[in-house]
């Protein structure tokens, strides 16, 4: 009679053993030679010249809209402060904001018409009882 082993089912000790037998392997993206085992054969100034030659890591631009500007505009619509706005020739408008957008500010004011002031015409604005000399 022959000699036989009990069966172990081939799906699990093979995939245990593969699985436990695996490496992560990362390839460098920043090198720019295929061959990072004979790296050390190259001589000292051919491994100065690839360095400089590689360029360096650029940082990301920073996010050109902070929303900075629409807070405070939303905080002083809200909550209907009493503004000052200084144009550039220097006329001084007071009143509230009522609405904004990218290219202009709707102002309202108490005894006058209300004003749509475009932002480029605006040199700087400020809470009306604050002081606002630059």
């Amino acid at each position: 009679m022959k000699d036989t082993v009990d069966p172990i089912p081939a799906e699990q000790s093979g995939d245990q053993e593969g699985f436990a037998n695996r490496k992560l392997i990362r390839p460098s993206l920043s090198r720019n030679d295929h061959n990072h085992n004979h790296a050390h054969n190259h001589a000292p100034s051919e491994r100065r010249d690839r360095e400089r030659s590689a360029a360096p890591a650029k940082k990301t631009a920073p996010t050109e809209q902070t929303n900075a500007e629409n807070f405070y505009y939303q905080k002083q619509m809200q909550t209907k402060t009493p503004m000052v706005v200084v144009l550039r020739d220097g006329e001084e408008v007071h009143g509230y904001i009522e609405w904004y957008d990218k290219q202009c500010i709707k102002l309202n004011r108490t005894g006058a018409p209300n004003l749509m002031i475009y932002k480029p015409a605006i040199k700087y604005m400020f809470k009306e009882g604050e002081n606002g000399k630059k």
